[in-house]
């Protein structure tokens, strides 16, 4: 089963040869031009300082437009549906056989879409499913595995806007196996386990935890004083893109139709009937698929496809942090109406490999994390430090994006931090092959939305279960995903038992569904509440917040809530600002002045940039885009008041302010660069940058990560 996770439009590890068009704000999209900062401008230079990552993107141009034109068709118009009355496993039937799922109508459009009435009037090819699923990161596996469990007969799809599955997948990780224990109570003896077997399996052996001084010395916390949540004992240092590839593999032998490589771009909602239990809320009844085959400019190319329909009688948005879709439904639903607005963590990750014969520091099993220096005491964050076999040391740095000062950067601050002796010394003669940034949330209890919408359910790191002291997402988002499944599952069943007998769920329609009047899985939310998960999250709350008090406040905050009061505080601490409100003008501080890279322990953003695969077709529409009601925010209020920030806390190169040609500056976007680690929506002055979906199979992609 593990081939069928290849990516269906052949975009794994291709070589970045073609020329990138970044786009201007300010500027006619029409303009080419070759960005300094371009990942392809590189490539001569990298190929032979690093031959042995660079083999991984020998594939052309060329060869993966044919590829992906070849491909398309396993959902461009061909439908993968599995026969319930044969015990074969996947059977693949052509759109127009009316044993088929998939709903063809006509498509045909030979120019671009001049209105949103008229793209809305193109009529598109559709999937009918029982469950839609959007991410296929442990949530959404998760939910997919659990629906199958509980009812094999459900059909259940799902998508991933990475080129394979686990390609978009970037932790720590330090994983708890907690809920795969609950999820799949026989893993450790299932083939190809990547925690199991002498080649994947790295229990924890030993972990330290260090306050960094300056940046020479530090303080090694005795063990005895860290609370439970950061004690290791029974976990393992494992890749989670690896993890998510394995249980996909699981997802598709119990019957889950996996389709890497289609981003989905929005939501399709129907406005319930007058009976209906809320007649005049809309309700969720499928996902779209991003078109593809759009210009920069905006006409059609040969190669150009709808993006399908999947319709689901319930939709499960397990996309991670700050997901586009998710945040249009909490909009759209009023979902985080009695919430705090959701605090984010960005994180910077490199895997290096040494050589343990001659690296004595190398321990597979150790872990280590870290507080203060390169930080100052006002800015929230720390390092991660994991050994794992056979000779890989996973290393990043985390910084809440509530920090004040303009100038800084994270990717800086984690190249200063390598050059620490209590760290460089576990690098020395190693080498960097790989490297990647993502979001993280951190907001905690306080910050989670309402879990259910009609017609759908939120899960996983979308709404926010990460466990902030105990620097871990992927056990919480696997549970809140298999309870999402389960729940999801039965509500279908019961509904379609209730209405016509247990045969009718195979053929009961989304249309069907809607008559019954009952769209949301209330019972998910309350699953939640009572799982182990929201425990988890009660005991911590308070932690977090105790930050704004600084480094020291909030440790001693922390150590008195996790060591005595566990949870049982009489009161919760919230927040009404958003992360991007608490920086601070750029005449409040002084330029950060980062010491230039060494090409050892340190490196260029731009040079570390091609280790994270990324890849992007350079004739589309750029992703990342200025909110129009937002024009001017670039230039007279991020650039003016604020330096710029974008450009430094971006860790792809994407934002710079360049010469304009009237010689002011202008904002250049370098979406090519882009590895989708959501930091620019959340950040930027105002929020002016809305993130959306570039075609499917674009971005990193990420190798062990």
């Amino acid at each position: 089963m593990a081939s069928q996770l290849v990516p269906m439009r052949g975009l794994v590890h291709l070589r970045q040869s073609c020329r990138h068009a970044p786009t201007a704000v300010g500027r006619s999209d029409s303009t080419r031009c070759v960005s300094s900062t371009s990942v392809a401008a590189r490539q001569s230079r990298m190929r032979t300082q690093d031959t042995t990552r660079m083999h991984m993107f020998s594939t052309s141009c060329t060869t993966s437009s044919r590829a992906a034109a070849g491909a398309r068709g396993s959902i461009f118009g061909v439908a993968r549906s599995r026969s319930r009355a044969s015990a074969c496993p996947l059977v693949w039937r052509s759109s127009t056989s009316p044993l088929s799922r998939c709903a063809r109508i006509s498509a045909s459009c030979s120019r671009s879409f001049s209105s949103a009435a008229e793209e809305a009037a193109v009529e598109r090819d559709q999937m009918e499913y029982d469950i839609v699923i959007v991410g296929g990161g442990p949530a959404g596996l998760a939910a997919a595995i659990k629906a199958k469990q509980v009812q094999p007969d459900l059909n259940v799809c799902l998508i991933d806007k990475g080129a394979e599955v686990g390609a978009h997948v970037l932790s720590g990780n330090v994983f708890e196996p907690r809920a795969l224990d609950e999820l799949i109570p026989d893993w450790r003896e299932r083939e190809g386990a990547p925690l199991g077997g002498e080649q994947h399996e790295t229990p924890v052996e030993k972990e330290a935890f260090f306050f960094l001084l300056n940046e020479k010395r530090s303080i090694k916390l005795p063990n005895f004083l860290l609370p439970k949540e950061q004690q290791n004992h029974g976990n393992y240092v494992i890749s989670l893109g690896n993890l998510c590839r394995w249980l996909g593999e699981q997802a598709e032998e119990l019957g889950v139709e996996i389709f890497p490589g289609f981003a989905g771009e929005k939501l399709i909602y129907e406005e319930e009937s007058t009976e209906a239990v809320d007649g005049s809320t809309p309700r969720v009844i499928g996902v779209q698929l991003k078109d593809v085959g759009i210009a920069k400019d905006g006409t059609q190319k040969d190669s150009f496809e709808l993006g399908m329909q999947l319709m689901g009688k319930q939709v499960i948005l397990a996309e991670g942090c700050r997901g586009s879709l998710t945040l249009d439904c909490i909009d759209k639903f009023n979902l985080a109406e009695e919430s705090c607005p959701q605090h984010y963590g960005f994180g910077i990750k490199e895997v290096w490999e040494v050589d343990p014969e001659t690296n004595e520091h190398f321990s597979p099993g150790f872990i280590s994390h870290s507080v203060g220096w390169p930080l100052d005491q006002s800015t929230y964050g720390g390092s991660f430090m994991y050994h794992m076999k056979p000779n890989l040391i996973h290393i990043g740095f985390v910084v809440g994006l509530d920090y004040k000062n303009p100038h800084l950067s994270p990717y800086q601050e984690l190249q200063r931090f390598k050059h620490h002796p209590r760290i460089s010394k576990y690098l020395e003669g190693g080498t960097c092959v790989s490297y990647g940034a993502r979001c993280i949330n951190e907001g905690g209890l306080q910050s989670i939305p309402k879990l259910t919408f009609p017609g759908g359910v939120l899960a996983g790191c979308g709404p926010g279960f990460l466990n902030v002291p105990k620097i871990k997402g992927s056990h919480t988002a696997l549970k809140t995903g298999a309870l999402a499944g389960e729940h999801v599952a039965n509500f279908l069943a019961a509904n379609a038992e209730g209405e016509e007998g247990e045969a009718a769920a195979a053929e009961k329609t989304t249309s069907d569904l809607a008559t019954t009047g009952e769209v949301q899985v209330t019972s998910y939310q309350k699953a939640v509440e009572n799982s182990w998960v929201y425990d988890e999250l009660k005991v911590v709350r308070n932690c977090q917040p105790s930050f704004k008090y600084g480094l020291f406040g909030g440790l001693i905050y922390s150590a008195i809530a996790l060591h005595v009061t566990r949870g049982r505080e009489p009161w919760t601490c919230r927040w009404t600002k958003k992360d991007h409100e608490y920086t601070e003008p750029a005449e409040k501080h002084t330029k950060i002045e980062y010491p230039k890279p060494d090409g050892k322990l340190s490196f260029d953003i731009l040079d570390n940039l091609i280790r994270s695969g990324v890849k992007h077709d350079h004739d589309q529409p750029a992703h990342l885009k200025v909110k129009e009601s937002h024009s001017s925010v670039p230039l007279d209020v991020s650039l003016k008041e604020y330096d710029g920030p974008e450009q430094r806390f971006c860790p792809a190169k994407v934002y710079e302010y360049v010469p304009g040609e009237n010689g002011e500056k202008r904002l250049q976007i370098n979406a090519q660069n882009c590895v989708h680690c959501k930091c620019c929506s959340i950040k930027t002055p105002m929020e002016y940058i809305r993130w959306t979906v570039p075609e499917g199979g674009g971005g990193p992609q990420y190798s062990g990560m």
